[in-house]
């Protein structure tokens, strides 16, 4: 790399707009949405679809709800034009989605690119040519003159195959390609000349597609350009203002957001953000984040794994890991605080008296899209206290007490540190059993026991409890049962224990119902040992987080 980069390459100019609106307007209604993933998406691929995916991949976008389709560049060659025939003779375009096909303007192009389409009742033809000084100079060797001309040519054409073909409704879009890096005044003289040619009306506009084709500059750049073109272009009742942003820079999304702030109807992208080079605008990520902000994207990605997978299938392209909203991890904490943080905010809900998701890490709620908390917190050795109660809560029903939870994660961090690997809850709750539950390897392990109450009210327990093999009986006196126990352990193993806290809790409802209950006592020697017990009966879970704790103790 260069020290001194700006030998190389010049900052791009702002745009000269001191007045502009977009930076205090917010998104509060879904733009229309153009799905390209079967022209612009397809032509990004390393193995093109063949006619299987691609009719998977469009029933695909037809359930998300996307209402205009981008379904293939027909005079490209046989398999393109024969794929749009077929699907215009299928029946499987619903009534309320259109389909949009692409054209450069060239009289045998567009011929064929209005044959492919023979039967459709209603249709968009996508024409375009590059505008921008780079392209005009060392792609074209052409005036601007001689640019614009190009684009009148190709729209007289639009018109007049229109015309003969008065079987479907056609409708009409225009890209001033390399718009993002062309004078925003030359696209617009461009695009004028084009509705001068194409007359569209309020009931029947234009489409203007202003594309980043090659995203040069910051998102706000771009905004700036959506609304100068949006206050200059005449006619504006009549024009649809359309994005198509691509993300050379990384903020293809946020270009699209601040575009829509800046007067524009419609985004145009891809599933997920597949496209040449870096990609396309993600549609999924545009619609979710308006999602979270309360605003309907009129699209369902309530089931995004089966988006994930057909798109995955279809374009044999991975969705990684840490996508926005999709990605496999991207609602998963292994950070202990973050683990903590989630755990309060999931239990607070419980308590809250409105409906408004508010848990932190999370900005928006995993099961809107179909996926379950399980995977919310994962453990690995950078997990804490708050991320292994929770996955002890959501699968086995266990509310740990807060001292109880550091207590086990220190065990959690070993066997992390031990494996080098995730722990999952599988692995959680065999640690969780050798730590504090009858497993078969414990010193005292519970055979059979009585309670009985003493005339001067105190509890009697009376138990045969196993040694390493051997069954010994014991007894003991307590105030209650829990001290009873402790006194008969005393007595019969000289294990000296004394509570600190005990919390109670059932598992579950109805008939299956068990009963958990926690112990922290403190030994002899001063240190603190926690004991569980698990039992349908809940006097006898006690006794059996007393001798858990003994256990440990001894």
């Amino acid at each position: 790399m260069l020290r001194d980069p700006s030998t190389k390459y010049r900052p791009f100019p702002p745009i000269n707009l001191p007045d502009r609106q977009w930076p205090s307007r917010t998104i509060t209604k879904a733009p229309i949405w153009l799905s390209t993933d079967m022209r612009d998406g397809n032509q990004a691929l390393i193995d093109p679809m063949d006619a299987e995916k691609k009719t998977r991949f469009f029933d695909l976008i037809v359930k998300t709800g996307i209402k205009e389709i981008e379904v293939g560049f027909p005079a490209s060659g046989a398999t393109d034009f024969d794929y749009i025939r077929d699907l215009v003779r299928s029946g499987r375009v619903p009534d309320d989605v259109t389909l949009q096909v692409l054209t450069q303007a060239r009289r045998d192009l567009i011929e064929t690119t209005f044959d492919s389409l023979v039967g459709a009742p209603k249709a968009i033809v996508h024409l375009y040519n590059a505008v921008s000084p780079a392209w005009r100079k060392i792609v074209f060797g052409m005036t601007k003159d001689e640019i614009k001309a190009i684009a009148i040519e190709g729209a007289k054409m639009l018109r007049d195959c229109a015309a003969a073909r008065p079987g479907t409704d056609w409708r009409f879009e225009y890209s001033p390609e390399t718009f993002s890096t062309a004078e925003v005044d030359f696209s617009v003289e461009v695009c004028a000349a084009v509705m001068d040619v194409l007359q569209p009306t309020p009931d029947k506009p234009i489409i203007f597609n202003l594309p980043a084709t090659v995203e040069c500059a910051t998102p706000n750049v771009y905004a700036d350009q959506i609304e100068l073109f949006g206050r200059t272009i005449p006619n504006r009742d009549s024009v649809i203002i359309s994005l198509h942003t691509h993300n050379d820079r990384g903020t293809g999304v946020a270009a699209a957001e601040l575009g829509l702030m800046a007067g524009a109807d419609r985004v145009e992208g891809c599933l997920l953000g597949n496209g040449e080079r870096t990609g396309n605008c993600d549609l999924v990520t545009v619609a979710l984040n308006m999602y979270t902000q309360g605003v309907d994207p009129g699209l369902d990605f309530s089931d995004i794994d089966q988006i994930i997978n057909t798109v995955t299938y279809c374009t044999n392209l991975p969705v990684h890991p840490r996508h926005a909203y999709a990605g496999e991890l991207v609602y998963t904490s292994f950070s202990g605080s973050h683990q903590d943080a989630i755990k309060k905010g999931f239990s607070a809900r419980e308590r809250q008296n409105d409906d408004y998701w508010e848990v932190p890490y999370l900005p928006i709620d995993p099961a809107d899209l179909g996926r379950s908390y399980e995977a919310v917190i994962r453990v690995n050795s950078q997990s804490g206290k708050g991320g292994v109660a929770w996955i002890l809560e959501q699968d086995k029903g266990l509310k740990l007490p807060k001292r109880l939870q550091a207590d086990f994660s220190k065990h959690v961090q070993a066997l992390a540190d031990q494996t080098s690997r995730e722990l999952d809850a599988d692995d959680i709750w065999q640690l969780f059993q050798r730590t504090y539950l009858p497993y078969g390897g414990e010193r005292l392990q519970l055979q059979a026991y009585d309670e009985t109450r003493a005339p001067n009210g105190e509890r009697i327990f009376a138990g045969s409890i196993a040694e390493t093999g051997s069954v010994k009986s014991v007894s003991g006196r307590g105030n209650g049962l829990i001290s009873s126990v402790l006194a008969g352990i005393r007595d019969g193993f000289g294990i000296e224990l004394e509570v600190v806290d005990y919390v109670e809790h059932a598992i579950g409802h109805g008939t299956d119902v068990q009963a958990a209950a926690y112990i922290e006592c403190r030994a002899a020697n001063g240190g603190t040992v926690w004991g569980v017990g698990i039992d349908e009966d809940v006097a006898t879970a006690s006794v059996r987080a007393v001798l858990s704790a003994a256990n440990r103790a001894g």
